[in-house]
């Protein structure tokens, strides 16, 4: 049995930040492989990760195109195992070297989470991206203004301020990150009700009622889009557009589990009681 108790983003993160451990974050990345994740790359089955796109490089999880005669449209995503519905994810990622060659013009230093999304294997072999949200990370050219943590929609929409939101991406009130510097970005996922973008601790964006819709998503199987299918738990992946990209930590902060004080797993920042999880 479940019931939920909401929190405001900014009630949510002041709890989080008080009462978390380091201790109770989930590694996604151990420093040394890629265990726990699955590659897809468009064009090609699951589990292939062709051309060594997706590998472990100096203690950090790398997407590289060395490989690569041309980019060739090979989008591609690396899934995390386990799917998660109330959740807080963080990455520390920075752009790095030059575009892979003929990557498309829209994704000089651009990659992406994606959450809320589907299986690599309900993936078709040349779909391009999973019916998903995207936290659209972006880097600075060194002259534009490139918000980071923008949102993607690819067979998705949600709703701002009491309106459905169409439009594909939509920018967050970030900063420009130029140069090869270090940037964390979070996402807060709040099951179907609200998704919250934080850069280097400072909310940029946030929205309500993620649910599957629209166009922008390719290769796929169209019985999957069922317009106005609220999402509440689903798969988390990282994102190859074709420019290099490296990523030093990727954690998660369940934020579903036990919050009867009685129980010895008790914790106080959760966004939803599950009474099965409780220990006694």
């Amino acid at each position: 049995m479940t019931f939920r108790l909401l929190l405001s983003a900014a009630a949510l993160g002041a709890a989080t930040l008080s009462a978390q451990q380091p201790s109770d974050w989930i590694q996604f990345f151990n420093g040394r492989d890629l265990t726990g994740w699955t590659p897809k790359i468009r064009g090609y089955a699951v589990g292939e990760n062709f051309g060594n796109t997706f590998l472990v490089r100096d203690g950090k999880l790398a997407v590289n195109y060395d490989a690569y005669p041309e980019f060739a449209e090979r989008f591609g995503h690396l899934f995390w195992a386990e799917a998660y519905s109330h959740y807080r994810i963080a990455v520390e990622y920075r752009f790095i070297g030059d575009q892979a060659r003929k990557g498309p013009g829209w994704a000089v230093r651009n990659s992406g989470i994606m959450v809320h999304g589907q299986t690599p294997q309900s993936m078709g072999k040349s779909q391009d991206f999973p019916i998903s949200i995207e936290v659209q990370l972006l880097g600075g050219n060194g002259k534009d203004k490139r918000t980071a943590a923008n949102l993607c929609t690819p067979g998705t929409n949600v709703v701002m301020k009491g309106q459905l939101i169409t439009a594909h991406c939509v920018q967050s009130t970030s900063e420009t990150f130029h140069g090869d510097q270090w940037v964390r970005a979070e996402v807060t996922v709040l099951g179907a009700d609200r998704i919250v973008h934080t850069v280097n601790g400072v909310e940029v964006l946030a929205y309500e009622q993620p649910q599957v819709g629209g166009g922008n998503v390719s290769g796929h199987n169209s019985t999957l889009i069922e317009e106005g299918l609220h999402l509440q738990s689903a798969t988390i992946s990282l994102q190859s557009e074709s420019h290099p990209v490296e990523f030093r930590k990727v954690g998660l902060l369940d934020l579903r589990g036990c919050q009867d004080p009685k129980a010895k797993n008790y914790k106080s920042y959760l966004a939803w009681h599950d009474r099965s999880r409780c220990v006694y």
